[in-house]
């Protein structure tokens, strides 16, 4: 696996960095017959009648046709349904991060068995957590310390409202980083955050930002029970 992306963001912190067919036949109305008339005129009589009240004359009976009848069109006035709208993922927003109070396992990793060493530290804490029926307040996070050409060091982390009564090997009490920082979001499995980061790094140089030397990613989705390529990754870069 190629973290040398990565590298370079952690690396790089420290300084400013600058998308019908034919109608149906219809049948012709009969022709209307003459009235018959009688062979010995009536008397005009000396007072007119009234006006016997007319039939209404039938109208002829329309031609069938074979196409459907259009759909009704809205109401005068009324607003077509709107498209739903298509979110999109963040990518650079800036926020600020609030501290929480996390349980917390240091670890060093190398880069070819980096996941594994992270899915070992969450596994630590969420174990440690079930025994003594704490469950966490937020999702795990893991913060990056340090890095080199052979690996880094970070905290994984997960937030709590209760403290546990004992403690696993190497696990204390501490707070999340807080402050102003930029947020990205990544898709997909571990191996492929290299994309990710570039991206994130030419977004920084672009914008002449000033990083710390520290990256934050906030595991969205369970990174013990979600496939690796299905996994929601958010990204904080804390600014200076």
């Amino acid at each position: 696996m190629n973290f040398s992306t990565f590298r370079l963001v952690l690396a790089v912190s420290s300084v400013a960095v600058a998308l019908g067919g034919p109608v149906a036949r219809a049948q012709a109305p009969a022709a209307p017959t003459a009235p018959a008339v009688s062979a010995t005129p009536s008397p005009a009589p000396s007072t007119p009648p009234a006006p016997a009240a007319a039939a209404p004359a039938a109208s002829p009976t329309p031609a069938a046709s074979a196409s459907p009848s259009p759909p009704p069109s809205p109401a005068p006035g009324q607003a077509p349904a709107a498209a739903p709208t298509q979110t999109t993922d963040a990518f650079g927003d800036e926020i600020k991060l609030e501290a929480k109070k996390v349980v917390l396992v240091k670890g060093t990793a190398n880069w070819d068995n980096a996941f594994d060493t992270l899915i070992d530290s969450f596994k630590a804490l969420s174990t440690m957590l079930d025994k003594q029926g704490v469950k966490p307040a937020g999702n795990g996070m893991i913060v990056y310390t340090s890095t080199d050409d052979n690996g880094f060091t970070f905290l994984a982390e997960m937030p709590i409202e209760q403290e546990p009564k004992t403690l696993g090997k190497g696990m204390s009490i501490g707070q999340s980083p807080e402050g102003k920082a930029l947020k990205f979001v990544h898709r997909g499995s571990y191996d492929n955050m290299d994309n990710t980061y570039e991206a994130i790094t030419n977004h920084l140089d672009e914008r002449r930002l000033e990083a710390k030397d520290t990256f934050i990613e906030e595991y969205m989705t369970d990174p013990l029970k979600t496939a690796e390529d299905k996994l929601v990754i958010n990204v904080y870069v804390p600014l200076k």
